[in-house]
């Protein structure tokens, strides 16, 4: 019995912890292209979202050396047409560049490298598409203010 109710106490506090998703639609979207994989972002209902950002960055796990990596390619917003909705086609094969430094231990670490990183607008209500080759992932990171707001300095 004792396992049973705090079996029911545990229910009750995931269901309060449960972030609220607006219906997510995403078939008025066009399907992937040969080698690309069509994946998206849906961010949950939150407060003030006109105060939110969300920075997305494409990329894959590579091992590197010491060096600063960066993945070669781009991604272009596009539009869908007769919707007035966004969405992001990456363009890139995957090579990466970097400095030249010599690292004097070889030694290699798996690192996450990715083009360069975007900040968009936070909107609950329209999942954020990307089309990327099958090779990349998206990772996001949601970006809040401060709670006060800072004054400038005056010369």
């Amino acid at each position: 019995m004792t396992g049973l109710i705090m079996l029911a106490g545990v229910n009750a506090f995931a269901q309060k912890k449960a972030e609220k998703f607006e219906k997510l639609e995403i078939e008025m979207f066009p399907k992937a292209k040969e080698g690309f994989k069509q994946v998206y972002i849906q961010l949950p209902v939150a407060k003030n979202e006109n105060d939110l950002k969300v920075e997305f960055f494409v990329g894959a796990e590579k091992l590197l050396d010491c060096n600063k990596h960066f993945l070669m390619g781009n991604v272009k917003t596009q539009d869908l047409q007769g919707w007035g909705y966004n969405y992001y086609e990456v363009e890139s094969t995957g090579e990466t560049g970097g400095t030249l430094m010599a690292c004097p231990d070889q030694k290699k670490t798996k690192k996450f490298v990715t083009l360069q990183p975007e900040i968009v607008r936070y909107n609950s209500k329209l999942p954020l598409v990307f089309y990327v080759p099958k090779d990349l992932e998206v990772r996001y990171r949601i970006l809040r203010p401060d709670t006060k707001m800072k004054s400038a300095v005056q010369r």
